[in-house]
C-alpha cells in the first residue's frame, strides 16, 4: 500500500499552495480507505485514529477529515466514546439509538406523523429537504417518506448513503426501497362481493384523478359474483347525476371523497341507504362518515416500525400491505325495487365498463 507522507511545510511556501497539498492528500486518503472497506480489508469497528494514521502514513488531522467525510456519505458510523464503524456493523445498542428523519408533506399526515412519534424514539421531522446539509443526513439512521412528491434524486442520495428509508402510501418510480401500503384492492373487493350480493347492480366507484385501481377491481369483482353488473367511475361531484342514472352503491377511494359526496346526496334529497348506498376506503382514525374499509394510523406506524427493527432495516426492500379495519356505519342496505327516483337529470357522460 502506498504510503502518504505529510512533508514539512517550508516557510517561504505559499499557504493556497499548503492547502491544495493538504486537501489532495486528504482526497486520496479519502478513496484508499473507501477502497479499503469495498474489499473487506478494513470491516466492523475501525481501529483506533493513532493506530490508521500510522497504517496510511498521514497525520491525524488528514485522518479525521477523511473518517469525518466518509460517515457525512453514509459509509461509516462514528460515536463519542465508542468508535468508528463501517455502516451497518455497528453494536444493535448503537442502532437502537439512531434518529429517524421523517420528510412529510406540509399539507397533511398530522394523524400519521402523531402514531409514528409515539411509536418510534428519537424522530425530526422536515417538511422540505433544502436545509438536510450531507452533515445532517449523517445523524440519522434511517428516513421515513410520507412526501409522495419528494425528488428522486434525492432519495438516489439516501440510498447512496446506505440509509433505511420507508416510504409510506406511496411507492417510489426509479428505486427500490422498503414501503408500507394499505391494500385497497383488497378491501375494494371485499366492499364489492357485498355489495353485488346485495343485489346492487349499477356502481359509481369515485377516485381521484388518474387513478384506476378502485373500478377496475370492483370490475373483476363483479365477474365474479354479478356478471350483469355495471360500474362507473367518476368524481364525488357526478354522484347526484349517477343516482339519476342509476347507481345504486357508490364507493370512495378516500374519507374525503366520502364526505364531499355524502353533502351532495344531502343537498339533493337522497336518503342513504334507503335509495343509494356509500362506502369508503382509506385512512381515517376517527369520525368515519360512512361504511367501509380504513386504515388506522396506528397500524401504519407499527408496520414502519417493524421494518426500521435493525434484523429488517438492512433486509432486502419489503413491502407490507395493511388490510385495514372493517366499520360499519349503516350506510351500505341490500337494493330495494322501488319506483324510479324524481331526480333532475343531468347532462353526464360517465365511463361506464365495455
Amino acid at each position: 500500500m502506498e504510503n502518504l507522507i505529510d512533508l514539512p511545510e517550508s516557510p517561504a511556501m505559499p499557504e493556497s499552495r499548503g492547502q491544495a497539498n493538504l486537501s489532495y492528500k486528504f482526497q486520496r486518503l479519502r478513496e484508499k480507505i473507501r477502497l479499503a472497506i469495498a474489499s473487506g480489508e478494513l470491516a466492523g469497528k475501525l481501529p483506533g485514529e493513532r493506530v490508521l494514521a500510522e497504517r496510511f502514513g498521514v497525520n491525524a488531522k488528514t485522518l479525521s477529515k477523511a473518517l469525518t467525510d466518509l460517515a457525512a456519505q453514509g459509509l461509516l458510523h462514528r460515536s463519542i466514546g465508542r468508535g468508528t464503524f463501517v455502516k451497518g456493523s455497528e453494536p444493535r445498542e448503537l442502532k437502537a439509538a439512531a434518529r429517524w428523519l421523517v420528510l412529510a408533506s406540509p399539507s397533511g399526515d398530522a394523524e400519521l406523523l402523531q402514531s409514528l412519534l409515539q411509536s418510534l424514539p428519537n424522530i425530526q421531522v422536515h417538511y422540505t429537504t433544502a436545509d438536510l446539509r450531507p452533515s445532517l443526513l449523517a445523524q440519522f439512521g434511517a428516513v421515513v417518506i410520507l412526501n409522495k412528491n419528494l425528488d428522486e434524486a434525492f432519495l438516489r442520495d439516501l440510498l447512496i448513503r446506505n440509509l433505511a428509508i420507508v416510504t409510506v402510501g406511496h411507492r417510489p418510480r426509479m428505486f427500490s426501497t422498503h414501503a408500507v401500503f394499505m391494500d385497497s384492492a383488497l378491501a375494494a373487493n371485499e366492499l364489492g362481493r357485498r355489495l353485488f350480493l346485495d343485489g346492487h347492480r349499477h356502481v359509481l366507484a369515485v377516485e381521484a384523478a388518474g387513478e384506476t385501481t378502485l373500478a377496475q377491481t370492483l370490475r373483476e369483482s363483479a365477474a365474479r359474483y354479478a356478471a350483469d353488473a355495471v360500474v362507473d367511475s367518476g368524481y364525488a361531484k357526478d354522484v347526484v347525476s349517477a343516482v339519476a342514472n342509476g347507481v345504486t352503491a357508490i364507493v370512495c377511494d378516500s374519507v374525503l371523497a366520502a364526505r364531499t359526496a355524502m353533502e351532495a346526496l344531502k343537498v339533493a334529497e337522497i336518503s342513504i341507504p334507503a335509495q343509494v348506498s356509500v362506502a369508503a376506503i382509506g385512512r381515517a382514525d376517527a369520525d368515519v362518515p360512512c361504511s367501509g374499509c380504513f386504515l388506522h394510523s396506528a397500524d401504519e406506524a407499527a408496520a414502519v416500525a417493524r421494518l426500521l427493527e435493525p434484523a429488517a432495516a438492512n433486509a432486502r426492500p419489503t413491502t407490507l400491505w395493511l388490510h385495514g379495519r372493517q366499520m360499519d356505519r349503516g350506510t351500505i342496505a341490500p337494493v330495494v325495487t322501488a319506483p324510479l327516483l324524481q331526480i333532475p337529470q343531468f347532462d353526464l357522460q360517465l365511463n361506464a365498463a365495455p
